[in-house]
């Protein structure tokens, strides 16, 4: 809960820090810029993410990791890891193409990337998870038929 918090709290106030959002008004910031639009429509596929993540924790909690619902649920993540990739991909592009005219792009390009990385990762591991964890519940189905 606490990573959730943390992520929507500097979402929403971070745009308060930038440079030439100073002197802005609420309106200015959050209706005139349509990169930050996509930043948190962008940011709806890790809240998901996330949501799932507790779930799956909750199912392990209450011992029922090699269900259905957990396979689902990683699906769901790797769905989204995927999904951030290309969120962050266009917002990198953006950059290149819009943006490195104007200013420096040596540290958005970067924390993108870094993104991407972890993206790729997490996504990675829910696509190996998913696969072992489907293999587990086939083969706990099919021995509770012979039993």
């Amino acid at each position: 809960m606490l990573i959730g918090m943390g992520a929507l709290a500097l979402l929403l106030w971070e745009p308060h820090l930038e440079g030439r959002n100073a002197h802005a008004t609420l309106f200015q910031i959050y209706f005139k810029d349509p990169f930050l639009a996509y930043a948190y429509i962008g940011s709806i596929a890790f809240f998901i993410a996330l949501y799932q993540a507790f779930k799956l924790l909750g199912y392990a909690g209450r011992g029922e990791v090699f269900t259905q619902r957990s396979v689902k649920a990683l699906r769901t993540i790797k769905h989204c890891a995927m999904t951030l990739v290309g969120f962050l991909a266009g917002a990198e592009a953006y950059f290149f193409l819009v943006q490195r005219s104007k200013e420096d792009i040596a540290g958005g390009v970067m924390m993108g990337l870094l993104l991407i990385f972890v993206s790729v990762i997490a996504g990675t591991m829910a696509l190996v998870l998913e696969e072992t964890l489907q293999s587990a519940v086939a083969l706990k189905s099919e021995n509770d038929l012979t039993i």
